[in-house]
């Protein structure tokens, strides 16, 4: 089965650079259950082919971590289609996404990202070339515009016409980057213009909000990003509010440090204990609306070993008694 034809509504764990790496999607698996879909941090096209062993790294999957969807970035479509064939040999996803949402500099300066909403044209080669290349399903990301909220209508209904089985779109324009508040209604309209699924994404972080995006959005899903950083276990008690109508909140201060733990033991197995240094911009997600967040949060700035973690854990329980 397509990855997008799952029960409605579609959980997905949007894509988040340094972020949805193995170690942290591993976690929202076991945390929030099998019918989530994993979306994968963004991967270079040019860098696969080149076969940068960083990139490689990135695309490594657990097997627990499937459905899960590679997300690629780049602006030629010859490089994409062959860097998506060279993952799909290597690693096998369950679908290839696209991004062409990213605002960073770094991404539009060269072409890449949100700057593709500027050129439709390319845009669709892309999407074309990608979908010759693979045999599975080919998502796109994108925003409500450049700096127009309207100009997503007409830019996903080319995608669609490509050839793209589905699409995402975040609730902000590129200028917005993640300011302000993400417009679900403006991405609604560009879903109602669509025959394949679409999702939105931005802003949502409980049930009460997922429930809104989707009532104003009309997709058939949601994706959830910084919502779900220090909180892995977020898409298991939506979930459980969207079917109860009782919302079974967070875990214990304890049970959030265990997990906290659990993605410190993953970072070092995929990536050694050198790797808890790429974990301290996760920790402190971990101890939002905990007392004494502020200095749990400076003293996870500076873990370097497993030790460090339990030495926190710890200290939170110690606060918290």
């Amino acid at each position: 089965m397509r990855w997008m034809d799952a029960p409605r509504p579609i959980m997905a764990l949007s894509p988040m650079a340094d972020f949805t790496d193995l170690p942290f999607c591993r976690l929202v698996r076991e945390c929030s259950g099998k019918e989530v879909i994993i979306f994968r941090e963004m991967a270079s096209a040019e860098a696969i082919i080149r076969g940068n062993q960083r990139t490689d790294k990135i695309c490594e999957l657990d097997p627990v971590e499937h459905p899960v969807v590679q997300q690629l970035f780049g602006s030629d479509p010859m490089a994409m289609a062959e860097a998506a064939k060279i993952v799909m040999q290597a690693h096998s996803p369950d679908g290839i996404d696209i991004n062409m949402g990213c605002p960073v500099p770094k991404a539009v300066n060269q072409f890449n990202g949100a700057s593709l909403m500027k050129d439709v044209e390319r845009a669709s080669e892309i999407v074309k070339a990608v979908k010759d290349a693979i045999n599975v399903p080919l998502s796109v990301k994108t925003r409500l515009g450049w700096s127009e909220p309207g100009d997503v209508v007409e830019f996903v209904k080319r995608l669609e016409e490509a050839g793209a089985d589905a699409i995402e779109i975040h609730g902000r324009t590129k200028t917005q980057g993640y300011s302000g508040i993400a417009d679900w209604e403006a991405a609604g309209k560009a879903i109602s213009k669509l025959s394949i699924p679409a999702f939105v994404n931005g802003d949502i972080i409980d049930d009460i909000t997922a429930k809104e995006a989707l009532s104003k959005s009309g997709a058939q899903g949601f994706l959830i990003a910084r919502g779900a950083l220090g909180r892995p276990w977020i898409f298991k008690r939506i979930k459980e509010s969207l079917e109860t109508g009782k919302d079974p909140g967070d875990p214990s201060i304890e049970e959030k440090m265990e997990i906290m733990l659990k993605h410190a033991e993953y970072q070092v197995e995929v990536y050694g204990e050198k790797g808890l240094i790429k974990l301290r911009k996760h920790l402190p997600w971990y101890f939002k609306n905990i007392t004494g967040f502020r200095q749990f949060r400076a003293d996870a700035v500076t873990v370097s070993s497993i030790k460090d973690i339990k030495e926190l854990f710890r200290k939170v329980l110690s606060r918290s008694a």
